[in-house]
């Protein structure tokens, strides 16, 4: 049998030159951990910026994986300096991933070409991060045994992917935020780049231009790391009418408040969500005709509403003695209590003895919940842009509702529009019919969104509601009767069940609404 120039036999390697391949192997782990937190980043802004998360994270994760096949097929052309090739693709990981939330902000700002701007990237870095791995195992294989080499590159490349994983949810986008974490990470590339000039000095020879690069690429990433809440914001006051006042990134949304003359808006992940100037109609429409309804009502429930407007409404009836708010994001329920322009649009609604809040998935909340059943429950929740918020418009959720209700209890669901998005509106009342209720549309004008519509329903047998409180800003009794009434263009049209394996909701609003878009 043949020697190597080792001295070892052919396939029978030294275990490993520990001294050079631990440190490579490490390099594996953080690789893996970058080029995840590269995909989830481009998926989670794709789902910001343009909605419906399933189609965005489904098309960014085939196309990144393909684009890694990409990558390691054309790995097999490089044949020369690996080490140096090694070197050089980290960099440019560093430099395309690290900027990538960056740029694609900036072009949904400013382009309209954000979408091929979006895949673009996606595949720059999955080729990218595909030649990585092969590369560096044709760098380890005279180290290695060939088949401990696929095990511990396998294993740490996995290991990697858990950690970024992990981390992405429970700690970077609560802490970070997307840009800042896009360049972080494009730095921890560009470290491993650089940290590689030295681990491989006696392969690559000569280093000072390489390691400049990466000092150069290094110093970028870095400088962009502490101006990334300037750039954000900046980014953002071109996207926003206004002067943004405040700006938050949970880790469920993006939350920004803006100021112009007269007035503030909320928005989440970019959709208005109200208006000061007109938001008490939308509010009093949704909350007024159910406690109308049920005028000896004690017990409410909100759902959603985290900015505390309802909670509000609901305070203005003093039969009212307990009222139990259940929003998902602690951040939106802060800056209701703390922001003083929201503070003061609520009246510190979430504040007062009667109200308890909840910070939850009203989905899973209503599944555990076993307290004293509810004589009213409002369902604020933002619009079924997404299957994540479509889950809160099926038929599961409504029964899950229904269950936490009294036998006379009566219900108020935000609708969207019965004008902009027609089938979209009466698939929530064929929804809540499936689920066993007696629903009651209405629907009023809300200058900001434009002819806005609701459900009021009920488990039993129930009548409109014909009177309401007196002094509010919008409603009278005679308002109040005619948000029942439906022209011609609003009428009813078939419209599926909502259930949660079809979400047929979240495809008919999509449709509906890319035409007003």
């Amino acid at each position: 049998m043949a020697d190597d120039p080792g001295g070892a036999p052919s396939g029978l390697q030294p275990p490993a030159s520990n001294l050079k391949a631990t440190p490579l192997f490490l390099s594996v782990l953080l690789i893996a951990a970058c080029g995840l937190i590269y995909e989830l980043v481009a998926g989670t802004l794709s789902s910001y910026l343009l909605g419906d998360s399933v189609l965005q994270f489904s098309t960014v994760i085939g196309v990144y994986l393909s684009a890694m096949g990409l990558g390691s097929w054309l790995s097999k052309y490089v044949h020369r300096n690996l080490a140096r090739r090694f070197v050089e693709i980290e960099l440019a990981v560093a430099l395309v991933g690290g900027t990538s939330a960056p740029i694609l902000f900036l072009a949904f700002a400013r382009t309209h070409t954000f979408r091929p701007l979006l895949y673009g990237e996606v595949i720059a870095v999955g080729t990218l991060v595909g030649l990585e791995i092969p590369i560096l195992m044709r760098i380890l294989k005279d180290q290695v045994r060939f088949k401990d080499l696929v095990a511990h590159v396998l294993t740490l490349d996995y290991i990697g992917a858990l950690f970024a994983s992990l981390l992405f949810p429970l700690l970077l986008m609560p802490k970070l935020g997307l840009v800042r974490t896009s360049l972080l990470f494009g730095l921890l590339n560009g470290i491993v780049g650089l940290w590689g000039t030295w681990l491989l000095r006696t392969q690559i020879g000569e280093t000072f231009w390489l390691r400049l690069k990466g000092v150069m690429v290094c110093a970028l990433l870095l400088f962009g790391v502490f101006e990334a809440k300037r750039f954000t914001l900046a980014v953002e006051e071109e996207v926003f009418a206004d002067e943004i006042v405040y700006a938050k990134e949970s880790p469920y949304q993006r939350i920004v408040l803006t100021r112009g003359r007269g007035s503030f808006q909320l928005f989440l992940n970019g959709n208005l969500q109200f208006s000061s100037a007109d938001e008490y109609r939308y509010h009093e429409a949704l909350v007024h005709p159910a406690l109308a309804a049920r005028p000896r009502a004690r017990r409410v429930l909100v759902c959603g509403g985290g900015d505390g407007l309802a909670v509000r409404e609901v305070l203005k009836h003093p039969e009212v003695r307990e009222v139990v708010l259940v929003d998902l994001d602690p951040e939106m329920t802060s800056m209701a209590r703390h922001q003083p322009l929201l503070r003061q649009l609520n009246g510190g609604a979430l504040d007062d003895p009667r109200v308890k809040v909840v910070n939850a998935d009203a989905f899973v909340w209503l599944t555990e919940e076993q307290s004293e059943p509810f004589d009213v429950a409002l369902v604020d929740f933002p619009d079924p842009n997404s299957f994540a918020l479509g889950k809160l418009y099926t038929t599961r959720f409504y029964k899950l509702l229904k269950g936490r209700l009294k036998a006379d209890g009566i219900i108020a669901v935000q609708s969207t529009s019965p004008l902009m998005a027609r089938q979209s509106y009466w698939c929530v009342a064929t929804t809540l019919e499936a689920s066993g209720f007696k629903v009651r549309p209405y629907h009023l004008a809300v200058p900001s969104f434009g002819v806005w519509g609701y459900m009021l329903a009920s488990p039993g047998d129930f009548e409109v509601p014909a009177h309401t409180l007196p002094g509010l800003r919008h409603l009278t009794d005679e308002a109040m009767m005619a948000m029942f009434a439906f022209p011609a263009d609003m009428s009813r049209v078939p419209a599926e069940v909502n259930r949660l394996d079809n979400q047929v909701l979240v495809q008919a609003y999509t449709r509906e609404w890319k035409r007003w878009s």
